[in-house]
Order: C-alpha cells, then sequence, then structure tokens
C-alpha cells in the first residue's frame, strides 16, 4: 500500500491525545476503517462505506466482512505496517496543499486541472500555482469562492489560469481546449510571466481593499460573479485586451502571435464605481437585473459573450472595460 502522509496538529490540552491531519491516503485509510471497524468513522454512512470482499478479488474470501474471515487473515490485516511520513505542525496550509497536488498528479477519474496537473511541468503551469495558492485564505475563508473539497480538486488554480489568460488575452470563452493551449504553448516560454503574476497579485489586493469579505462572501462568492468582479476589477485597472473575432487559441502556437504585455501602473477606482459594483450585483442576487444580464448568469456562462454582458453590468456603461469585438 502506498505511503501515507500526515502532519502534526497541536495536541488536545484537555484529552492529552495526539491530533493527524491525513495529507494523503484519506480513501485508503477510510476504505480499512469501514471494513474493520465502521465505528472509527464518525460520518460512517451504511449505504456508501459498507462493502464485502468481492469474490472476482479474492474466491475464497468472496463476500466475507471483516467478521467472517479467519483467525489469521484479521490478525495479518491488524498488523499490517503502514510507510507513513509525518509532516510537522508548523507546516503551512499552503505548503501542505502544494504536496497535495503534486502527490495526486496521476490517477482515475481527474478532473481537466488535475489532467493539466498531471501533464505540464512548465512556467505557465508553475505560476498558476503558485499565485493559487497564495490566495489560499482568501478563496477559503475570507471570500468563501472555494470550497476546501474544491480546492482540493484545484478548482482555484483553475480559476487562476483563466484570469492569466484574460490578462493575457482579454476575455476569451472558456474551454478545456483553450486553457489546456497556454499551458502547452506557455511551457518552456513565458515572457509575461513577471508582469502577469504581478498584475493578478495587484486586481486580488485591490478587491480586497476595495471590499469587505462579507460583500465578497455576500455577493461574489459564485464562481460567475467572482470572474466578473475580477475582470471587471482588472480592466478599470489596466484595460482589457479585445480578442478579435473567431479567437481560438487552441489552434496554432499561442507564442508567435502573442503580443507581450508592458510593464504599467494601475489606474485608480473611484469610489462611486465601487459603489456602482456593490448595487450591480445586488440586482442580480434579487433578480431584479436586465433579463438579458441574468440569463448570461444563469445560462452558459463558459461563453464569453454571456462573461461580457456580466462584467458590463457591474462596472456600467460609463466605466465599460469590455469594448466591443473588432
Amino acid at each position: 500500500m502506498p505511503i501515507v502522509f500526515l502532519r502534526d496538529l497541536p495536541s488536545d490540552l484537555q484529552t492529552l491525545q495526539a491530533k493527524r491531519d491525513v495529507v494523503d491516503g484519506q480513501q485508503r485509510l477510510r476504505t480499512v476503517f469501514s471494513y474493520v471497524d465502521p465505528g472509527l468513522l464518525s460520518n460512517y454512512n451504511a449505504d456508501r462505506d459498507d462493502f464485502r470482499i468481492d469474490p472476482a478479488h479474492n474466491e475464497e474470501l468472496g463476500g466475507k466482512t471483516f467478521s467472517q474471515l479467519p483467525r489469521d487473515y484479521k490478525q495479518a490485516i491488524l498488523d499490517y505496517q503502514f510507510s507513513v511520513h509525518v509532516f510537522p505542525a508548523d507546516t503551512d496550509d499552503r505548503d501542505i496543499l502544494q504536496i497535495f497536488a503534486r502527490m495526486n498528479a496521476t490517477g482515475m477519474n481527474l478532473n481537466a486541472q488535475e489532467l493539466r496537473n498531471a501533464e505540464f511541468f512548465g512556467r505557465f503551469k508553475t505560476a498558476a500555482y503558485d499565485i493559487a495558492t497564495e490566495q489560499l485564505n482568501r478563496w477559503r475563508d475570507a471570500w468563501r469562492v472555494f470550497t476546501p473539497d474544491q480546492i482540493a480538486r484545484m478548482s482555484e488554480v483553475e480559476l487562476t489560469s483563466e484570469f492569466m489568460i484574460l490578462i493575457m488575452e482579454g476575455v476569451l470563452e472558456k474551454n478545456n481546449l483553450t486553457i489546456n493551449a497556454f499551458y502547452r504553448d506557455f511551457d518552456t516560454e513565458f515572457p509575461d510571466e513577471r508582469e502577469v503574476v504581478s498584475r493578478f497579485r495587484g486586481t486580488m489586493d485591490t478587491i480586497s481593499d476595495l471590499f469587505s469579505d462579507k460583500i465578497m462572501a455576500e455577493l461574489f462568492s459564485n464562481r460567475t460573479m467572482f470572474y466578473a468582479l475580477f475582470a471587471g476589477i482588472y480592466g478599470l485597472q489596466y484595460g482589457l485586451r479585445i480578442p478579435k473575432e473567431g479567437t481560438n487559441p487552441a489552434k496554432g502556437r499561442l507564442l508567435k502571435g502573442h503580443v507581450p504585455l508592458t510593464k504599467q501602473p494601475p489606474r485608480h477606482i473611484l469610489g462611486n464605481v465601487v459603489e456602482h459594483i456593490q448595487q450591480a450585483a445586488r440586482t442580480i442576487k434579487t433578480r431584479q437585473a436586465a433579463e438579458d444580464v441574468l440569463k448570461s448568469v444563469r445560462g452558459s456562462t463558459a461563453h464569453a459573450s454571456s462573461r461580457r454582458v456580466v462584467i458590463r453590468h457591474l462596472v456600467g456603461d460609463d466605466n465599460d472595460p469590455c469594448p466591443p469585438l473588432r
């Protein structure tokens, strides 16, 4: 059985017991507990967790529960020695997420971002993972854009990748071919890396400065709304590039046709714009926005046109960072 990774936690001062997190190996451990002693699991569900040995795996023991096994088989299971590595208690959550992402680079039933994690190892991928992980507390705790389970499945890295693409090329349609193309074509060379990282961090910090955590969690925790907010704030500060009609980065080499970003300071965002964004977001939340806006929010928000509709609604016509396609 592959090595299990744990992390020490501060000991319980009341029970005097040691406590540990499972970094990698939770499914393996849960399987053992479910079979040997379901009482060890606080959220045991018989419909989900109960099982017997499959005869296809072992004809002799097929259909048997742990209690039905011969004595020597029980002893062998209970005496099995796991290979375990324990990280110290001061290991940061960000480091744990990076470790988890790297250890789970291959496997079955991976989502699109997990597959990218397994396939690419270069500049664009590394930058996306690094800057996404830096924002862990905002994603998970302050703004509640992603749940811990979604972060474990690298959803925040995929969204960060979309923002990097937005910074480089403007609002494009979200599809796996497009995201894969950026990972592929900027794998060995990523000339815009420093500027993209700087603008991403700056935009996230600006959002934090302009909107309280309460407002973020209330109005922008939805991924669609957060994308529109980020794009709007970024566009107000730096301007959004205008992709040509029919742009398909999945075809051809992006590096050849890409116009590098130049270093520029962000423009100041006025307070009345911030107030407008909050009010506009509330009209969406209360379903009082125009029908085309509501349709864009509840429809296929991966389409570039739908994304632009929501962005324009948030920032207002006078501050529109999404001019028509040329």
